[in-house]
């Protein structure tokens, strides 16, 4: 809208249904949505308007909230859901604290779907071939496309940690500083935002599938987790002495009752699960453990009062407001009904039954679709419309032949 239709207060309003649109564009049945569908309000958020400097002409974004026109928030929004969750904790006294691991991948343009990412020409003249994880040297010639997202992300007020290139083809991670979710869930958002608008601009593509290439480890969106009592910026996973507390074993305990249920919320996608079943460091388990890749939930190594719970499923194709959303309910779950983990594994393990994760979308879905916890934890319409949006993905994606099944299946008798 028009800067000055924005300053003067006019109400945005937009379609209900707008919030179930799947990602080809088309929607499920009115009746997920409201039969009427009608408007909901977009409330912009104070804190997050944002001049883009990466835009030739003046332009500014407002992340907004999804509101009933009544004034509540909509159920069917993703930042409203976190939002609730956030008030939850706060009821008891208690503040989560995330931070989140963002991978994604840098490619040259990539003007034909049907032929494999490949990498940007570096200054040497040849594509990068795999050769250069956490690597210093700047040879791939990216280095003024990140200057400019380091400039970008300045301006936008998104502080940095640490950026590294990471195990794959031309893949880079960044780590946020971690805050208050609803915080680090829009500054992973923008962040996002802010790749592809920079990459569009140097000739680059810039790809947060969770799995791109073939051969080649995914991406991930790890989710660092730690509570706080709200009066004294205690950290309740640590007791005095600096040893692990209940409410610690708790918060793990509902981390694995969720898992299983709330997976198709952190790998949305037919691609989430090409990354999962081929795990290099992504595992598809609840199985905890300190500080073992190969574990769903990681207990990074720490001092007492940095002691966290990472969440290793959610993959870079994640929403952030619904992954982290959907990782702290289920840890408040756990608090709530003192639930208890299974027993740290460490070294090689076998995933027991109970602690292994749906590995594809459709398992996925069916899964969340019979959860009486999702729907405890998020209300039905929320876990109804999602299911039906991703189920008209799923379907559209069946509807083509891929070339594997051309090139191995045809010749078949």
């Amino acid at each position: 809208m028009t800067a000055e239709g924005f300053l003067e207060g006019r109400r945005l309003q937009l379609a209900r249904g707008v919030l179930l649109q799947c990602i080809m564009g088309g929607y499920p049945a009115a009746k997920f949505y409201g039969s009427d569908d009608g408007d909901l309000a977009l409330v912009a958020d104070p804190a997050q308007i944002h001049p883009l400097p990466w835009s030739e002409e003046p332009r500014a974004l407002a992340i907004c909230d999804a509101d009933e026109l009544t004034g509540e928030s909509s159920n069917l929004s993703t930042r409203g859901q976190l939002k609730k969750v956030i008030a939850r904790y706060a009821a008891l006294g208690l503040a989560p604290v995330v931070a989140t691991e963002l991978e994604f991948f840098v490619f040259a343009p990539n003007t034909d779907p049907t032929q494999p990412f490949q990498p940007p020409v570096g200054l040497d003249g040849r594509r990068e071939d795999g050769h250069s994880a956490f690597s210093v040297s700047s040879n791939n010639g990216l280095r003024p496309f990140f200057s400019e997202v380091y400039k970008c992300m300045a301006a936008l007020g998104l502080p940095r940690d640490t950026f590294m290139h990471e195990m794959g083809v031309s893949q880079f991670e960044i780590n946020l500083l971690h805050g208050d979710p609803l915080l680090l869930a829009d500054q992973t958002f923008l962040f996002k935002h802010l790749l592809k608008e920079v990459a569009l601009k140097h000739g680059l593509t810039v790809v947060c599938m969770a799995k791109p290439l073939a051969h080649t480890p995914g991406s991930s969106m790890h989710i660092h987790q730690s509570i706080v009592e709200i009066d004294s910026d205690k950290n309740v996973f640590s007791d005095t002495d600096g040893q692990p507390t209940a409410m610690f074993r708790h918060f793990i305990g509902g981390q694995q009752a969720g898992m299983a249920d709330f997976t198709a919320l952190f790998a949305p996608n037919v691609n989430s699960y090409q990354r999962l079943c081929h795990p290099f460091a992504s595992p598809n388990n609840a199985c905890w453990s300190h500080d073992n890749r190969a574990a769903g939930l990681r207990i990074p190594a720490s001092s007492p009062v940095a002691r966290r719970v990472e969440n290793r499923l959610p993959g870079a194709d994640a929403n952030p407001y619904l992954a982290i959303a959907a990782s702290l309910a289920a840890g408040l779950y756990g608090i709530e009904h003192e639930l208890e983990p299974s027993e740290a594994i460490q070294g090689e393990f076998d995933v027991p039954d109970n602690l292994s994760l749906p590995c594809t979308l459709h398992a996925a879905l069916e899964r969340l679709k019979r959860s009486q916890l999702a729907k405890e934890l998020f209300g039905t319409e929320f876990i109804e419309g999602y299911f039906a949006s991703k189920t008209m993905e799923l379907t559209s994606f069946f509807d083509e032949i891929t070339p594997w099944e051309r090139r191995v299946l045809a010749a078949q008798a």
